[in-house]
């Protein structure tokens, strides 16, 4: 890949499923290519393969093919809806989902290697605060934590912003609510994280913003389809694609570039691992 062009690093994660995360990912990636940019968006939960589900995909390879040493990252790579380019993930298959660190190190390898042109690489992760979901979060340069309005999912979000501060060293975090009745019920919930946080933690959160519940997003995530693409008008997609303007104009690209510093810091983690 010869010297590393700079690229906007960031992870889209929760404390626990079922909070909307990957649907967060895969509409954050397409509103950002709507404000000009070249996204990768790389399905991190190796063994389900979300992102595939979320738009309908059946990718012939997967990540599991270049582990294998079969092919490289750039002969999986799929297009996607609105422009965008995806890693997929394979799915269904067990051993993906606790890949030993010398495996995670390949995967590194393989990026470092990619050809693909970027300026933005989302990262997917799994939810939850098994080891992949730290390593890969903990490399990214932005963390994007997706909460949604049950006692479960802020405790778990709380959970996981406490592991990924004291065990990966993460300090800033953006919180984004979704699946709320109003924007005045997102502002709460992230009122009560940082309530927590400001209490027990040396973190900053920022409010990234809401997403409403929505009968149109709804519908389509059941068309396998991006509510941006299939549902512009819809009041998730207006929500979303503010938000992905918000992230568009905050971009914090490293002047080493950033997908240097994701890999240089998945290798970190993936040594400290071994």
């Amino acid at each position: 890949m010869g010297e590393l062009a700079p690229t906007d690093v960031i992870a889209v994660t929760s404390g626990k499923g079922g909070a909307g995360k990957t649907n967060v990912a895969v509409n954050l990636a397409v509103g950002l290519a709507q404000e000009g940019r070249q996204v990768l968006l790389f399905d991190a939960d190796l063994g389900l393969a979300n992102v595939d589900v979320a738009l309908g995909l059946r990718p012939q390879w997967n990540v599991s093919h270049v582990l294998a040493g079969e092919k490289t990252l750039d002969d999986i790579l799929v297009t996607g809806p609105g422009g965008i380019t995806i890693v997929p993930a394979s799915s269904g298959v067990a051993r993906m989902a606790a890949l030993p660190a010398a495996e995670q190190a390949g995967l590194v390898q393989a990026f470092s290697e990619l050809r693909q042109p970027m300026d933005t690489l989302i990262v997917d992760t799994g939810a939850g605060i098994d080891s992949a979901v730290l390593t890969f979060t903990s490399a990214c340069q932005r963390v994007i934590v997706v909460l949604c309005d049950e006692p479960t999912s802020l405790t778990d979000a709380y959970a996981l912003i406490k592991v990924l501060n004291r065990d990966c060293g993460v300090k800033r975090f953006e919180i984004l609510a979704n699946m709320v009745e109003s924007d005045l019920q997102g502002r709460q919930l992230f009122e009560k994280l940082c309530a927590v946080t400001d209490r027990f933690l040396e973190v900053s959160l920022g409010f990234l913003g809401s997403v409403p519940r929505d009968d149109y997003l709804r519908k389509a995530v059941q068309a396998q389809r991006a509510v941006l693409l299939e549902y512009p008008r819809a009041p998730a997609s207006r929500a979303l694609r503010q938000i992905a303007g918000k992230v568009a104009a905050s971009r914090q690209v490293r002047s080493t570039g950033g997908l240097a510093f994701f890999i240089e810091r998945l290798l970190g983690c993936t040594e400290l691992a071994g």
